[in-house]
């Protein structure tokens, strides 16, 4: 992921989130990869039968919307320039509004100061 540049890990969930700015798009979770997917790439993930991320919670499965990454970005640094950017490209896409902060009130002047 190098050529995406700025990438760090850290560790979370028992596993590593991958992140880039602030911004996690990709997770690594007992040894397999997985990136970050909307409905703008979920496509190219379903067409080649990548599977999402699940988890067992309460005695059902979640799925998070994070999909396997294909086996070649393992092996190709061009595979997973283009890949890891797509992910990228996705939490860009998907990122939270900042709120800026609450104004905070001023306290009301005492009846003996005014």
């Amino acid at each position: 992921m190098s050529a995406l540049g700025g990438v760090q890990a850290k560790k979370m969930f028992g596993g590593w989130g991958v992140f880039k700015d602030g911004l996690m798009f990709a997770v690594v979770i007992q040894d397999e990869l997985y990136f970050k997917v909307d409905d703008e790439n979920l496509a190219r993930f379903d067409s080649r039968h990548l599977k999402p991320f699940t988890y067992e919670a309460k005695g059902r499965q979640v799925a998070l919307r994070y999909f396997q990454a294909p086996a070649e970005t393992l092996e190709d640094p061009h595979a997973m320039a283009e890949w890891a950017a797509d992910a990228w490209a996705c939490a860009l896409r998907n990122r939270k509004p900042v709120k800026p902060p609450k104004a905070t009130k001023l306290p009301k002047a005492s009846a003996a100061r005014r």
